[in-house]
């Protein structure tokens, strides 16, 4: 199987298909804790995005520093970022809840949901940078790339 491009490895979607499943789970989760009546703010899908994508900044940038994108790190990223946090997020609702919004709520929740999510992403990466720096080895217990 070391031939075979990662798209096209059974382990590897299937490592996608837990995490996503485990993710959508999670999200349908805060949605049951924070039901949004019909034309009220969606927190559930705020806070899911902003939460995700600050996750994917923080995963994503400790496992670039932790070393190339291969074996078990590669796993983790596909289980836990495009699996887990892609199931987790959910921009496709998102667009559907703005429809759903008056015209100023709906633009303020696109700009904060988009401008948030950016900042919460640079937020994951900037503390995944500090982890490392602070004591020279990496959170996930191999030492950084330089």
């Amino acid at each position: 199987m070391g031939d075979r491009p990662p798209h096209r490895d059974p382990r590897l979607l299937a490592a996608v298909f837990v995490g996503g499943a485990i993710g959508t789970l999670l999200r349908a989760a805060v949605g049951t804790a924070l039901p949004a009546a019909a034309g009220t703010w969606p927190w559930a899908t705020f806070l899911v995005n902003l939460t995700g994508a600050f996750l994917l900044g923080l995963l994503l940038e400790s496992l670039a520093r932790s070393g190339p994108d291969v074996g078990g790190r590669r796993t983790l990223r596909l289980f836990a970022g495009t699996g887990l946090l892609g199931g987790y997020t959910t921009y496709s609702t998102f667009a559907v809840e703005i429809t759903h919004l008056a015209a100023a709520p709906a633009l303020a929740y696109a700009t904060l949901t988009v401008s948030g999510g950016l900042l919460a992403a640079i937020a994951g990466v900037l503390l995944a940078r500090h982890r490392t720096r602070r004591d020279g080895r990496h959170p996930l217990g191999a030492e950084p790339t330089r």
